[in-house]
């Protein structure tokens, strides 16, 4: 049975978000966190009695803060904030997203600074455990103040309002709850901004997407890895000394694994000596130089997503001295900017991977292999198409790469006039990321072919391993065929972690 995933606001780990979103761990909520909730409620009801105006608790919101809101009206109030704020448009978000947005919602007012009760995270967690999910738009929210719109469109659920999925059916918010023996909250002074104000709905597809990244970066070393075998090309470019003399950290890491998955390789053996070659293309001898950053940038980023996890991101916050303090911790340019680096990092992954795709099947640069890896070229065109899906994808990597948290545009009647455009980064990177799996498929199954091409040579031990399970899902290419299934297939495979093959940096672990 999988381990459960206990929150408590402050130990929530990248690898639970995954557990939780994508294996569907079971959650509790740690007893320690209802003492601190319970604390932190009695500030606010204690303000409520008192009559006391305090943002978000007895006055509107945003622009309408000045706004004195009536004893009798406390509730009304929170309810209609988040029936209003729940104004998505587009695209569903994928169930594994609202998963990981859930919990990490549940684990943020655990934490005990949003000034709710213990039920409302109680419920999200029950829901999580019961396979219940609302349906969330992926637009509409600009990061600030927090992920308003998607958040919302949680909050809703819980009052019983909206739609929900719950095994593969969709049914109404009310109904699912019926039917899993879970009873709809009522909201309290205050809870209802609890529930919204935060980042959450765009850390957790960072966190998600952070995963996946890293599971890219490892399988792009093994497709690179491939190629450069495939093209009969030379690993003294990733001797140590080389990199140690530069001393960046991803790059030294970067040709360490090129130096494991090429281990032992009887193709290296073969052209030793007597190759008139002196370097490779940069696509090949560059590899640790383009590949490494992105191992720094990985380090980076999940070091800023990490910390978000357990951020107390609501307005205002509630401390256990009874204070309570308006400030802007919803606002989400840390994240948007660590998803900016990640975008970049997988658009480099991905031209780079482009580029020994080019070089597998061009015959004027693909050292005597068959033009597009087909021994019948002319009547069949091989790989001439894949590497052409490779370069649009690679294309719409660089577009999509422009970076989302340098823009910005004033809502609430200019109240938040800096946003960070926090969800619009971290669906464009989900995007990335995708992209570049379909072309490191596609790669590795051209360099696959080209090492079907060098038999009887076998190549490195690493690449050995590769070319053995892209052949457990692509056949060698012969006569043409349709490819499509062939390139979702290992797509697939370079998600799942099916080519995160040799050892994983020690920063990356």
């Amino acid at each position: 049975m999988t381990a459960v995933v206990r929150i408590d606001g402050q130990r929530l780990t990248l690898a639970d978000v995954r557990r939780v979103a994508l294996e569907r761990a079971p959650v509790e909520l740690a007893p320690e966190a209802t003492g601190r909730l319970a604390g932190a409620r009695a500030v606010v009801d204690g303000i409520v009695a008192r009559h006391e105006p305090v943002y978000g608790v007895t006055t509107g919101f945003g622009k309408l803060s000045d706004v004195a809101i009536p004893q009798h009206r406390l509730a009304e109030l929170q309810l209609a904030l988040v029936r209003s704020h729940a104004a998505g448009v587009g695209p569903l978000l994928p169930e594994r997203e609202v998963r990981a947005m859930m919990l990490l919602r549940a684990n943020v007012i655990a934490r005990g600074f949003g000034g709710a009760r213990a039920t409302l995270p109680e419920l999200i967690v029950a829901m999580l455990n019961a396979g219940i999910h609302p349906r969330v738009p992926e637009q509409g929210s600009v990061g600030a103040s927090g992920d308003l719109a998607p958040l919302s469109h949680l909050a809703i659920a819980l009052v019983g309002e909206g739609e929900v999925e719950m095994g593969g059916q969709v049914m109404s918010a009310a109904a699912a709850l019926a039917r899993a023996g879970l009873t709809p909250v009522v909201l309290g002074p205050k809870e209802g901004i609890t529930l919204i104000n935060g980042t959450q709905a765009h850390t957790g597809i960072a966190a998600l997407s952070w995963g996946d990244a890293r599971i890219a970066w490892q399988a792009a070393h093994v497709a690179g890895a491939a190629s450069l075998e495939g093209l009969r090309g030379t690993p003294t470019a990733f001797d140590a000394r080389i990199h140690e003399a530069r001393g960046q950290v991803g790059q030294v890491a970067s040709a360490a694994l090129l130096r494991e998955l090429l281990a032992e390789s009887a193709i290296r053996e073969s052209h030793r000596h007597g190759d008139a070659r002196v370097q490779d293309a940069y696509a090949l001898r560059c590899m640790p130089q383009v590949h490494g950053p992105v191992a720094d940038l990985l380090r980076f980023t999940g070091d800023v997503i990490g910390r978000e996890l357990n951020a107390a991101t609501d307005n205002p916050l509630v401390f256990g001295d009874g204070t309570i303090l308006s400030g802007g911790n919803f606002h989400g340019q840390s994240v948007a900017m660590a998803l900016d680096f990640l975008a970049i990092g997988m658009t480099n992954l991905a031209t780079i991977s482009e580029r020994r795709i080019d070089r597998l099947v061009h015959p004027d640069l693909n050292e005597g292999l068959p033009p597009f890896l087909t021994a019948d070229a002319g009547v069949n065109s091989g790989y001439m198409i894949a590497q052409v899906t490779a370069a649009s994808l690679a294309s719409e990597c660089k577009v999509l790469s422009h970076p989302a948290s340098v823009d910005t545009i004033p809502t609430d009647g200019s109240k938040e006039d800096v946003v960070p455009m926090a969800m619009g980064a971290a669906w464009k990177l989900r995007r990335i990321i995708g992209n570049l799996q379909h072309i490191l498929a596609i790669e590795l199954m051209c360099a696959a072919q080209a090492l079907d091409y060098r038999r009887p040579l076998t190549p490195g031990t690493g690449v050995r391993l590769a070319h053995e399970r892209v052949r457990a899902l692509v056949p060698t290419l012969g006569a043409d065929r349709v490819l499509a299934p062939d390139i979702a297939a290992l797509a697939g495979a370079v998600a799942a972690g099916q080519f995160t093959i040799g050892t994983t940096p020690e920063m990356l672990a």
